[in-house]
């Protein structure tokens, strides 16, 4: 983290923001205001590379985002991989780096989850899979009634979901632990923590443990991106509001919190923007990064 003096004099030169999407640059209803979108097509014009950095597969980003004319990369899965986008349409996507799970990972959280009254989530080569019963009915599962559209739209269903993750347990970019409370949540954390090798694990809402190979998680794009844009570590910014942003901030030679994040993610952030149904995001980058 850098001190306020080093901060200004770093801010006319941000060259790349990564960018959380939910509850930071989309709004409550999932969709990208006409005052982020604007700003980004700002800061895109003025020579500045914006990169996707969510928890979602690369298959669940929102049309929204996708849409904006010049946007290049993604990072996807909370890091597990992470995605080049043509200007084209007309170009597939390529994936530049993949981090996947290793069986003996997978297998220990497959064990872990049966102990417990759980769901599973599934990504596997950029698509999202789920237990069919919760994406059914996600409420009894603990999810809140605003995510059911999301989980709907974006989940493919399945019956027997252990077997499924066994049968492609080669090819999982990473998994999803759905709990139906705090307390249960830190119990399967500790046990994963305790008894599972080669995972970094983290939470971007409270129904939820995300798991991924030991060397992912946002920061770790972003450090790629960054790499292979041959950009210092001073010239990104970085925004988001989870505890799965913590470390893609601290990254960041700025990060940025939205004014509904979390009190750890707050912790971690160089400044604190509006709320992300006040365009949060555009204010921002022009307000703190001058762009």
């Amino acid at each position: 983290m850098y001190n306020k003096c080093e901060i200004w004099r770093f801010l006319m030169n941000i060259k790349c923001i990564a960018l959380d999407l939910d509850r930071t640059t989309l709004n409550a209803s999932g969709r990208l205001s006409d005052g982020n979108y604007n700003a980004l097509c700002h800061a895109i014009e003025n020579g500045v590379h914006i990169v996707i950095a969510s928890g979602r597969s690369f298959d669940t980003l929102p049309k929204d985002v996708l849409a904006v004319p010049g946007i290049e990369y993604a990072i996807t899965s909370n890091g597990a991989a992470i995605y080049h986008i043509p200007t084209s349409t007309c170009l597939p996507s390529t994936c530049l780096h993949e981090y996947k799970m290793t069986p003996a990972s997978v297998e220990c959280i497959i064990q872990i989850a049966k102990q417990h009254e759980t769901a599973l989530e599934v990504f596997i080569d950029g698509k999202a899979y789920a237990l069919k019963a919760y994406v059914e009915d996600p409420v009894s599962y603990g999810t809140t009634p605003q995510a059911i559209p999301y989980i709907q739209s974006t989940r493919i269903p399945i019956d027997d979901i252990i077997s499924f993750i066994r049968e492609h347990i080669d090819h999982i970019d990473s998994m999803d632990i759905v709990v139906s409370g705090e307390q249960q949540k830190q119990l399967i954390w500790n046990e994963l923590k305790y008894n599972c090798d080669e995972i970094y694990i983290t939470s971007s809402v409270s129904q939820l443990i995300e798991i991924s190979h030991k060397d992912a998680g946002k920061h770790s794009g972003l450090r790629f991106i960054r790499e292979y844009l041959n950009l210092k570590p001073e010239e990104t910014a970085a925004f988001g509001d989870g505890d799965n942003d913590i470390d893609l901030l601290k990254e960041a030679g700025i990060g940025i919190a939205m004014e509904n994040a979390s009190s750890k993610c707050k912790d971690a952030a160089t400044f604190i923007t509006k709320h992300h149904d006040k365009d949060g995001v555009a204010y921002g980058i022009t307000e703190f990064l001058k762009i």
